[in-house]
């Protein structure tokens, strides 16, 4: 699927240099929503394009930032709409009729599970994680999740995820002048996948900090009460 993706993306990549942007920010919105594609085909050759400043503003270093704020831009525009979805529509809507907009019941059920089980820094940390990237925000919106903590846990990690895949492509462009579209997101997929590691061991120092913290707080609001009980 993947490929059939990214040889059609190849022929829309040729407006790059005036579109590059508003592209990046549509197809990029496209995979944070329910709608099942692949972020790898838009940020790494994002980053690839952006290292040989063949985007909008010519220039290797600001063609970078734009293509990660627009990567950035795009994930929170279809995050918002998995969101506001879940929202509106609620449980038995989603659960009836999903698997006609690739909303399995299975993977509902986990996205829901998961969400339930660690609370609203799943919102951070599933942006990290393949298949279930995109499906966390339809358990925060059916929980009505602030607003605030939402757009901020979901944009650090869309943000984390954005700039590891176009730096993957600036880094291969550091390596190779020319690549064919395919290789360029196939070179990039195994060079994030040979150190995914590192992805893994930072979410567990987030997620140790987090719980440390959250459960300071709750024990200095727990003696906050109780002192003025007294």
């Amino acid at each position: 699927m993947t490929e059939i993706i990214a040889s059609n993306i190849e022929m829309i990549a040729s407006h790059a240099a005036v579109w590059g942007f508003l592209l990046i920010f549509f197809f990029m919105m496209i995979e944070s929503s329910f709608i099942p594609f692949p972020s790898e085909v838009v940020m790494i050759p994002a980053g690839f394009l952006a290292y040989r400043g063949a985007l909008t503003c010519h220039m290797p270093v600001p063609d970078l930032i734009f293509a990660i704020l627009a990567g950035l831009a795009g994930s929170m525009a279809g995050a918002y709409i998995n969101y506001f979805l879940a929202e509106y529509l609620g449980r038995p809507v989603l659960y009836k009729y999903g698997k006609y907009f690739f909303l399995s019941e299975k993977n509902l059920n986990r996205a829901e599970e998961v969400f339930r089980d660690y609370g609203d820094i799943t919102t951070f940390v599933c942006r990290l994680i393949p298949a279930i990237r995109q499906l966390i925000s339809i358990p925060a919106g059916l929980a009505r999740m602030s607003h605030k903590k939402f757009a901020f846990f979901t944009a650090l990690g869309a943000g984390i995820w954005t700039a590891i895949l176009a730096l993957t492509g600036w880094y291969l462009a550091h390596l190779a002048k020319d690549l064919s579209y395919m290789e360029m997101v196939e070179r990039g997929k195994k060079i994030i996948s040979g150190n995914y590691i590192w992805v893994i061991l930072f979410l567990a120092v987030v997620i140790a900090a987090y719980i440390i913290l959250h459960k300071y707080i709750m024990k200095s609001n727990k003696n906050n009460n109780e002192e003025k009980k007294v």
